[in-house]
C-alpha cells in the first residue's frame, strides 16, 4: 500500500522551487511600472489612497501583465543587465504619473492666483490629496477637476495608456529615455498656460473691479477700503465662480483631455527621444 502511495504521488501537479522563484521574480518586474505609475499619478498618488490600496491595484494589473504581455526570462532579470531594465521601467511609470501630475497642477496655480487677486490668499486649509496648505479657490479647482477626471473615466484611460505602453515599449528592451526630458518640460510650459486660460476670466473682471474701488475711494476718502472694497471684492468673485461653472467644467474636461493626449503621445513615441 505505501508503495502505491508513493508511485500515485508522483503524478500530482505542481511547480519547482525554481519555477516559482523565476515566475515571481517577472511578476515583480511587470509590477515596476504599473506601480510607479499609481505611485504618482493624480488620484491614484492622493494622502487619501492608503498604500496597501496602490499595493493592491498594482497587484491585481500586473496579474493581467503577466498573463498577456511576454516578460524577460527569469535568468536575464537575475543578471546584472536587468538593473538598467528596472530603471527603464520605473523611469516610465513615473514620467507618465508626473506628466498627468504637473497638468493637474494648473488648477491649483489658477485657484491660487484667483484666490491672491480677491485678496483670499490667507484663507488657506489642507489639502487632502496633497497634504500641504493651498488656498481654499485652488483646492476647489482641484477637487473639480479630480470629479472630472473621475467622472469622464480619465483614470481608465491612463491605466489603459499605460497597458499600451507594454507593447509599444516592451519590458527589457534598450532606451535612453531622453524623450521623457522634453516631454516634461512641454508638460510644464502647458501647465503655465493652462493656468492662465482657467483663471483670466474671473481674473480679468477682478482686476477691472480694483480699478473701479479705487477710483471711487480715491473720490471718496471717507470710504473704508477695507470696509468697502474686501466684502464687494469676495461677493463678486464668489458670484463669477458661480456663474462660469458650467464654462469651468467644459474647460477642465478639454484640460485633462490634453493631458491624457500628450501622456499618450510620450508613451507612444518611446524612450529613445524620437519626435
Amino acid at each position: 500500500m505505501l508503495g502505491d502511495l508513493a508511485a500515485s504521488s508522483t503524478g500530482v501537479p505542481g511547480l519547482e522551487l525554481a519555477e516559482l522563484t523565476d515566475l515571481g521574480l517577472q511578476f515583480l518586474f511587470a509590477m515596476l511600472r504599473i506601480g510607479a505609475f499609481v505611485l504618482s499619478a493624480p488620484l491614484f498618488a492622493a494622502r487619501f489612497v492608503s498604500l496597501p490600496v496602490r499595493i493592491i491595484i498594482s497587484v491585481c494589473i500586473a496579474v493581467w501583465i503577466v498573463q498577456h504581455v511576454p516578460m524577460p526570462d527569469a535568468r536575464d532579470l537575475a543578471s546584472l543587465q536587468s538593473v538598467t531594465w528596472v530603471l527603464r521601467e520605473l523611469a516610465i511609470g513615473l514620467a507618465a504619473g508626473l506628466v498627468l501630475q504637473i497638468y493637474f497642477t494648473a488648477a491649483v496655480m489658477a485657484g491660487d492666483r484667483i484666490a491672491n487677486t480677491a485678496g483670499l490668499g490667507l484663507a488657506a486649509q489642507i489639502d487632502p490629496s496633497t497634504g500641504s496648505q493651498t488656498p481654499v479657490i485652488g483646492q476647489f479647482f482641484m477637487l473639480f477637476l479630480l470629479a472630472v477626471f473621475v467622472a469622464a473615466d480619465g483614470h481608465l484611460v491612463a491605466i489603459r495608456l499605460v497597458l499600451q505602453s507594454y507593447t509599444l515599449l516592451p519590458p527589457g528592451s534598450s532606451g535612453s529615455g531622453l524623450g521623457f526630458t522634453d516631454d516634461g518640460l512641454a508638460a510644464t510650459g502647458e501647465m503655465f498656460t493652462a493656468a492662465v486660460r482657467l483663471m483670466m476670466p474671473v481674473v480679468s473682471v477682478l482686476l477691472l473691479l480694483n480699478i473701479v474701488i479705487g477710483v471711487i475711494t480715491r473720490s471718496s476718502p471717507q470710504l473704508n477700503i477695507f470696509a468697502f472694497g474686501f466684502p464687494l471684492t469676495m461677493t463678486v468673485t464668489l458670484l463669477l465662480l458661480f456663474l462660469t461653472t458650467v464654462t469651468l467644467g467644459d474647460a477642465l474636461l478639454d484640460h485633462m483631455a490634453q493631458a491624457l493626449q500628450h501622456m499618450g503621445d510620450m508613451l507612444g513615441e518611446g524612450t529613445d527621444g524620437r519626435k
